[in-house]
């Protein structure tokens, strides 16, 4: 599966999630649940992936942390907050090019409707 067609997947899990879950809960409990749907479909999860940079040819321990990384290309950034901004897109660029991953899907659970709070990341 590619990263398009994976993060279609994604996307209807986390859609079924925010339906069952409504907005306004904390960022850890989307994780978990959206953690618990991508293995319950037999996607490979991984979850708070470190992250090291590399400076220099020393890997060095920043405390860069990917909330779920998917199939080792799809990197997934979830928020709970009352809106998007440019540091958040600007975090999930970080693990892009630090990962050397292609997209990434930056999600706000904390819309009414889940399609207004998704945004892909592509470099």
């Amino acid at each position: 599966m590619n990263e398009n067609e994976l993060s279609n997947v994604v996307i209807g899990l986390a859609i079924k999630v925010h339906k069952t879950l409504g907005p306004g809960l904390l960022e850890k409990s989307y994780q978990e649940c959206l953690y618990y749907e991508l293995k319950e479909v037999g996607l490979k999860v991984e979850k708070e992936k470190e992250l090291p940079l590399v400076y220099n040819s020393v890997k060095l321990d920043c405390g860069y942390r990917i909330d779920l990384l998917v199939e080792d290309k799809l990197v997934l950034e979830l928020k709970s907050v009352e809106a998007l901004n440019d540091l958040h897109l600007a975090q999930v660029l970080t693990y892009l090019k630090l990962g050397n991953y292609k997209l990434g899907l930056l999600i706000n659970f904390n819309v009414l409707k889940l399609k207004d709070g998704i945004r892909r990341v592509i470099i």
